[in-house]
């Protein structure tokens, strides 16, 4: 399956190799053009939170460029075979088990991508200056603003309406233009969903902190490149499985309605729709393997 269908079901460090490598859930061809200017997106995308200066500038492009050198070459073929092998799933009917399953694997994916950025990763995050780390925080804060406008409107159906809606959109993707009796299925699975967007945000919030907090005692410390990669995966970990009280276990269970309320929303699919999941899921297929094609060879 593909994450055009839910709210985030991979977050954090993690998260942004995922929004960076799969924008897909668009025209095929975006896809492609993308992926090609992964380098150039994803600096200005880091640039923009911190404002590299022009020593990190270089060295964090050379090091993006490596990592997505590394990837084209040994990680999108295994891509494009796990969307062909959902390609196949979509004509049929899906279990919530089969749904979570799918989105394991991605998640596993995305721990492959995550790892082999740490040691990079680690190296420039120790260069970040006080300021630098004053403009991350302030960015992060925006961001959460946002988000908090976009889930939290005061009115409660406002609220309903606005989360319906991006779910709608993200079917709508993969399957085309649901009808009423779909939109109500949804509608329903929301309304009895455990997700709770102040909670969410509570749990993003305190991420956030956590972040920048390691950041200054880097800084402070003047941390060597061992103890900044370890602290990372630390982190990386504590995104997965948070400190706080009793925030996994309702992860757990926003994640397992996630993947009922989605193989709940398939199943009610027709025909039609199925073959164009299925065509879109190969089209996304061609273009990773287009794209794996041009790896450098050396």
């Amino acid at each position: 399956m593909s994450n055009a269908m839910t709210l985030p079901v991979i977050e954090g460090w993690k998260g942004w190799i995922i929004v960076i490598l799969l924008p897909l859930l668009g025209a095929c061809s975006a896809l492609r053009v993308t992926y090609d200017q992964g380098p150039l997106l994803s600096y200005w995308w880091l640039d923009r939170q911190v404002d590299f200066n022009g020593e990190q500038a270089p060295r964090v492009r050379a090091a993006l460029n490596d990592w997505f050198a590394w990837h084209r070459a040994t990680q999108l073929p295994d891509y494009a075979q796990a969307l062909g092998e959902a390609a196949a799933l979509v004509r049929g009917d899906l279990s919530p088990t089969q749904v979570c399953g799918q989105f394991e694997a991605w998640q596993r994916r995305a721990e492959r991508a995550f790892e082999r950025a740490v040691p990079s990763a680690a190296e420039h995050l120790r260069s970040l200056s006080a300021a630098q780390i004053h403009r991350l925080e302030e960015h992060q804060a925006d961001k959460l603003q946002e988000v908090q406008k976009e889930l939290l409107q005061p009115d409660p159906a406002e609220r309903r309406a606005a989360l319906l809606k991006t779910w709608v959109e993200r079917a709508e993707r993969l399957y085309g233009r649901l009808d009423d009796t779909q939109r109500a299925q949804l509608a329903a699975g929301l309304a009895a969903s455990p997700f709770d967007a102040a909670r969410w945000l509570a749990e993003r919030r305190a991420r956030n902190q956590a972040l920048v907090r390691a950041l200054r005692r880097w800084q402070a410390d003047q941390a060597d490149q061992a103890t900044v990669e370890a602290d990372v995966r630390r982190l990386a970990a504590e995104m997965e499985n948070s400190p706080r009280p009793d925030y996994p276990a309702y992860a757990r269970r926003v994640r397992q309605a996630n993947c009922t309320l989605i193989a709940q929303l398939h199943n009610g699919t027709t025909p039609a729709q199925r073959r164009k999941a299925a065509e879109q899921l190969l089209a996304w297929q061609a273009d990773f393997r287009a794209l794996a094609d041009k790896a450098d060879p050396r």
